[in-house]
């Protein structure tokens, strides 16, 4: 139970990365450097699959939402610690903690579930091609799509409103740079086990269920690969798969590392590592593992040019 006599804190500190004065212009410039390639890779992908006619197939339709979730996530927590870095006290509102945890889970969840849809899509692309524009039609994408922002709006909206039952007894830092549920936790003054239990049932419910889904996508999409004559069809369809599965791979192991263990049994330090890859480089590597090895973004993207040089 809190101490009668604490006060309630209105604002938390954040101890952020590092205290070493050598360390912070290096850190903010390559964090800043991070976050303007995730801007220009996300946008630009996004302008991309607006402009190119050839790109308006259901694969890109998912892709250009997984480039929105990308820059809105990663913006809910780049500028905020890039403000940071000089700051001799890096200070934020209670209000404007929850708001960023709030936001955070939304974007957070909802990619989740997009993976989840992406794997569903390539099932479809590989099972059954001739039907793959009737199967995955405008309503369905955007019902698939739709559902992940409902699973990620209910998700912040459970774990937020619990926050709401915790008292904080100031002045209160806590161990990371950006707003998240354990590290509130650790700092709270009142039993936190109700969260806790929210936190790993939900997450766990939601990590399991879209793991799931794409797993069993994955295993009917080997299956089809199997049953191809061609050895050209298959390293098509191998090489389709590979760049969501990388991206997939990322983000669900950073991911997995940082909730679904007890606050204990690993160091902080280790999870703000954890945090950096699914907050910060996941949005950047996105666009570049969807585009590097994809000819029709890379042919897209040559039309677009020779289009601009003309005109």
């Amino acid at each position: 139970m809190a101490d009668e006599n604490c006060t309630e804190v209105t604002q938390f500190t954040f101890s952020g990365f590092t205290e070493h004065p050598q360390l912070k212009p290096v850190l903010f410039a390559l964090f800043l450097g991070t976050y303007m390639l995730t801007l220009v890779g996300n946008l630009g992908l996004i302008t991309l699959i607006r402009v190119s006619p050839q790109l308006h197939t259901p694969m890109y339709f998912f892709l250009g939402n997984l480039s929105f979730l990308d820059i809105c996530y990663s913006s809910t927590i780049s500028p905020r610690m890039l403000l940071d870095f000089p700051a001799k006290n890096k200070v934020i509102s209670f209000a404007g903690c929850l708001t960023q945890l709030y936001f955070y889970t939304v974007f957070a969840t909802a990619e989740i579930y997009l993976l989840a849809a992406m794997a569903h899509d390539r099932y479809v692309a590989i099972s059954k091609p001739l039907l793959y524009k009737v199967v995955m039609s405008p309503g369905v994408c955007t019902s698939l799509v739709a559902g992940s922002y409902l699973a990620g709006l209910l998700n912040a909206i459970v774990h937020t409103s619990a926050l709401l039952r915790l008292s904080f007894c100031g002045p209160l830092v806590i161990d990371n740079f950006y707003c998240d549920g354990p590290p509130l936790f650790v700092v709270a003054s009142t039993n936190t086990r109700l969260n806790e239990g929210l936190m790993f049932v939900f997450v766990g419910f939601n990590m399991m269920t879209t793991i799931l889904l794409i797993l069993t996508s994955y295993a009917c999409i080997v299956v089809a690969v199997g049953r191809m004559g061609s050895a050209a069809g298959r390293r098509k369809a191998c090489s389709t798969c590979a760049s969501h599965l990388a991206a997939i791979i990322i983000f669900y192991v950073s991911a997995t590392f940082n909730y679904m263990q007890p606050s204990s049994s690993n160091s902080v330090e280790s999870k703000k590592i954890a945090s950096i890859f699914y907050t910060i480089l996941v949005p950047m590597l996105n666009p570049m593992i969807y585009s590097l090895r994809n000819k029709e973004v890379k042919h897209a993207f040559s039309s677009f040019v020779r289009k601009k040089m003309y005109f």
